[in-house]
């Protein structure tokens, strides 16, 4: 895990050896915000914990 500014970030074990290929993601304030490792300070997404949990059923199905 790794922290910037105020989330802590969970990478993908999938992700490059320097922890740049790949999302990262963060729990926090009542969302799941997701950003691309390689452009930290690029665009960023917010969505509803049901969301990234619905999202996430659909990836392992």
């Amino acid at each position: 895990m790794s922290t910037y500014g105020e989330l802590d970030r969970l990478t993908s074990s999938y992700s490059g050896s320097e922890g740049d290929g790949c999302v990262e993601v963060a729990f926090a304030y009542g969302a799941v915000h997701v950003r691309d490792s390689k452009a930290q300070n690029g665009p960023r997404c917010a969505v509803s914990a049901s969301a990234w949990h619905g999202f996430l059923e659909r990836v392992r199905r």
